[in-house]
């Protein structure tokens, strides 16, 4: 890991990644609640510690993956993917209003549509070959 990548996730950590992990956390102990869930509820695990430190990994679509991660995103674009959505949206407006929070602003509007439907998704260093595929 790069010194750049490592001073990021730090300020990330900071300014809004703990925050933002919490809702995740939170979501999956809900979720794990109910035992029909319990597949959200990994997800929802898996993207709390990608949003806990995001600099220097990135997601991409599983290929093995098919239509019964398509009709769980639906589900959990119903349930818990708009509140959390709405958690980078108020988070990236927040840190947008200072000068030195809008890369961090920007990072966290990228990070919506993978709120929005994370099954399907792994989480890959970028320097992985075909990370971003």
């Amino acid at each position: 890991m790069s010194v750049v990548n490592f001073v990021l996730n730090v300020i990330w950590l900071i300014l809004c990644g703990i925050w933002m992990a919490l809702g995740y956390v939170v979501a999956g102990i809900i979720c794990f609640i109910f035992i029909v869930t319990i597949p959200f509820s990994i997800a929802s695990f898996r993207i709390a510690g990608y949003v806990l430190w995001p600099f220097g990994r990135t997601t991409r679509e599983r290929p093995d993956v098919g239509a019964p991660s398509c009709v769980g995103n639906v589900i959990w674009l119903v349930f818990a993917g708009w509140w959390l959505a709405l958690g980078h949206l108020a988070t990236s407006i927040a840190l947008a209003v200072t000068i030195v929070g809008i890369p961090f602003a920007w990072a966290n509007l990228k990070l919506i549509p993978i709120s929005l439907m994370p099954l399907g998704r792994e989480v890959v260093p970028t320097d992985q070959p075909f990370a971003i595929r």
